[in-house]
């Protein structure tokens, strides 16, 4: 398969739709080795991951959860949300927490290191998909939160970017079509 049917073929699978077959290390480690070739300024190689597989998805999935629930008010608490946060992971074979480690060069702004960490994770996405691996890149729950950061061992500079939910899903899963034509996205002059 060339590189262009592969990022035409790829797209992000609902963690639900996982069927709980493990992935083997193997791919997960090339995808890693394809986010390590990604483009970034300066020679930061400013992406950080943390690989969990399935005791360590269910332990980090029960602290998200309880970090949800110990920073909501008890009017704005949601149970099903709870409930979304301690299970969205059952299914999977690996959840790729992804950072980008940013200030260890003054002259590099945030954004940079950020737009460098993105290009590693769509290096992953296009590596999985080349493999039949089912992915869904995250932010929710209290991905964002500070706490976060200081749980996951990430300093305060550091920007959270991605849960990265990684997992097989059945072959005859619908597949959506891209919303719109490119063209209505790019200016020739």
């Amino acid at each position: 398969m060339s590189a262009e049917e592969i990022i035409h073929k790829r797209r992000s699978i609902d963690p639900n739709l996982f069927t709980g077959e493990i992935v083997s290390d193997t791919i997960v480690e090339r995808m890693l080795i394809a986010a390590n070739c990604a483009p970034t300024h300066g020679v930061t190689e400013p992406w950080r991951f943390i690989v969990l597989t399935k005791d360590a998805i269910q332990a980090f999935s029960q602290q998200h959860a309880e970090l949800y629930k110990s920073l909501t008010s008890e009017e704005q608490f949601a149970q099903n949300k709870y409930d979304k946060i301690l299970n969205r992971a059952n299914k999977c074979s690996h959840l790729i927490i992804c950072a980008a480690k940013c200030g260890t060069k003054s002259n590099i702004p945030d954004h940079e290191e950020i737009a460098a960490t993105c290009c590693a994770i769509e290096n992953m996405l296009l590596i999985a998909s080349e493999n039949q691996v089912a992915t869904f890149w995250s932010t929710g729950g209290m991905f964002y939160h500070p706490k976060m950061k200081e749980i996951l061992g990430f300093d305060e500079q550091d920007k959270m970017v991605a849960l990265l939910f990684i997992g097989k899903c059945a072959e005859n899963v619908p597949i959506k079509a891209r919303h719109s034509d490119w063209k209505t996205k790019v200016q020739w002059k």
